[in-house]
């Protein structure tokens, strides 16, 4: 089989998709490596079927971080031996397009999500008209590629005419992180994932304050430490924990223990309103309820199995009755608690991974 290098700008230990992805084509018989950031607080790497590699970064942050990071990903990539390299995400597409180039190898985009549509980037006019120049120059020059929701692809499609295709980011099958039936155990909410702007913390730290039980975030990112100012403004922090990273592993023991979970987003910017995030899934997996936004991707996959409570919008007070309303309706929580279960069996990477080696294979086979 041929070898594949990914590259990504964040942690290897905290990227379940990346994991995921690399552990399938591992032990399909790919060579992979899987490229990274290393953080001052990065963990040790565990030991994988693939090979990983993080990057030292002077900078950490802003615009200083990404030139470099890209600098010192082209510098690697440049002197690496690889049939293909895989750009995930517009933060490490021109090092891979130009080593791609100057090497001669075959290039594959992985749109994990609408990259320039984040709230984060869309509010800043000068950030945004970079990103879209990025975008509006490199993807087009990608011509293989996939992403996770069938709007991020035809979205892609209509600006680059590239048809890339459909993967789920969908968790491994698991059966036996069941939430154990003990008695006298206080309920308490889960939210995992990146703790980054539009993800409504400015409406769910308030909504703490009238809601029956304790709020465990795990996750960091680029609105952690305005999320600690929030937890004090409204005096919550006796029901709001910040776990900070979390290993997967230690998620798969943690969420099924949850009460039920949060999948909550600002209707700003596409990516935010057509997104279809990691959490959705695990908590699912992990047979757990959620409240979720009513937005097109949720809502699609709710008509079917009926496993979240959504909701129309994000105010505190609608957040905060919809948790209320898990906590205290036994009816409605057993309802969509069982049709968790259910879905598991069809909503898991055990589907979806036979579509990336079947795309994969034909990216190899393919003339260029």
């Amino acid at each position: 089989m041929a070898k594949i290098i990914f590259t990504v700008t964040n942690d290897l230990s905290y990227d379940q998709r990346m994991q995921r992805i690399c552990h399938s084509l591992a032990t399909d018989g790919w060579e992979i490596v899987l490229v990274g950031r290393s953080m001052k607080d990065s963990i040790p790497l565990k030991k994988k079927p693939y090979h990983q590699k993080r990057l030292n970064c002077f900078f950490n942050k802003g615009i200083a971080f990404y030139a470099e990071y890209n600098l010192r990903l082209f510098l690697y990539l440049l002197f690496q031996k690889a049939d293909i390299i895989c750009a995930i995400d517009l933060d490490t597409i021109l090092p891979c397009y130009f080593v791609s180039v100057v090497r001669n190898k075959k290039r594959v985009y992985d749109a994990h999500e609408l990259f320039t549509e984040q709230k984060e980037i869309i509010t800043r006019p000068f950030i945004h008209s970079v990103w879209l120049m990025i975008e509006r120059f490199a993807v087009p020059k990608f011509k293989s590629g996939y992403t996770v929701n069938d709007f991020i692809q035809e979205e892609l499609n209509r600006r680059y005419k590239v048809d890339y295709a459909v993967i789920k980011n969908l968790p491994i099958l698991q059966t036996t992180h069941l939430k154990p039936e003990t008695e006298n155990q206080e309920p308490f909410i889960i939210y995992q994932g990146a703790v980054n702007e539009g993800r409504c913390f400015e409406t769910l730290i308030p909504a703490m304050r009238e809601t029956d039980a304790k709020l465990i975030i795990c996750g960091k990112g680029n609105f952690f430490e305005a999320v600690k100012g929030l937890i004090k403004e409204n005096n919550v922090a006796d029901k709001v924990e910040l776990k900070g990273y979390l290993s997967p592993e230690q998620l798969l023991e943690l969420t099924p223990t949850a009460g039920f979970g949060l999948t909550l987003f600002e209707p700003v910017g596409l990516n935010q309103y057509h997104s279809l995030s990691n959490r959705f899934f695990d908590y699912i997996m992990a047979g757990i309820p959620q409240v979720c936004v009513d937005y097109p991707e949720y809502k699609k996959i709710n008509d079917v199995f009926d496993i979240a409570l959504m909701i129309e919008d994000t105010d505190s007070n609608t957040i905060a009755v919809a948790m209320n309303n898990l906590l205290h309706n036994d009816v409605l929580y057993e309802r969509l608690k069982q049709n968790c279960l259910q879905a598991r069996k069809v909503l898991n990477w055990n589907h979806e991974e036979n579509k990336l080696k079947s795309f994969w294979k034909n990216i190899c086979t393919s003339s260029h």
